[in-house]
């Protein structure tokens, strides 16, 4: 029974782990939280089939460095908050709006989960980033 449940859970995450991914994929070339997904995904799949636990260091330093480099700068925030706006209005037009192309608050529900997660991702990208200025001394910054 409980080599059952195993494979069940195993099968449960390798699924997941694999929407993460193909998810995370797709957003690197559309806005979004591409690599922290693919991060995600490589995680999950690791925990399914332990032999791709070797892919999950470089992918998550790739992952967090995207993540500071996404709140690096003024510029770079408002863009993604701008990006952010822009989704949850897209949601609410595709949700309210018969005339468009898939509409319905099927889509128009996607586009602004997608606005809230990536909120959620600028929020904490930039907790990130601030507790790691904070933790850093002078000294350990001329290091680098």
């Amino acid at each position: 029974m409980a080599r059952g449940v195993e494979s069940i859970r195993r099968t449960a995450l390798g699924v997941l782990g694999a929407v993460l991914l193909l998810i995370g994929v797709a957003l690197l070339v559309l806005p979004g939280p591409g690599l922290l997904l693919v991060f995600a995904g490589v995680v999950l799949l690791a925990r399914a089939v332990p032999a791709l636990d070797r892919f999950v260091a470089p992918v998550r330093v790739r992952a967090m460095r995207a993540a500071e480099e996404s709140v690096a700068s003024g510029w770079r925030i408002a863009g993604s908050v701008l990006v952010g706006l822009f989704l949850l209005t897209a949601g609410v037009v595709w949700g309210l709006v018969p005339e468009l192309p898939y509409s319905g608050w099927a889509t128009g529900a996607s586009l602004i989960i997608s606005g809230f997660v990536l909120f959620a991702l600028l929020v904490w990208s930039r907790r990130r980033v601030r507790a790691a200025r904070r933790g850093s001394t002078p000294e350990s910054e001329g290091a680098r």
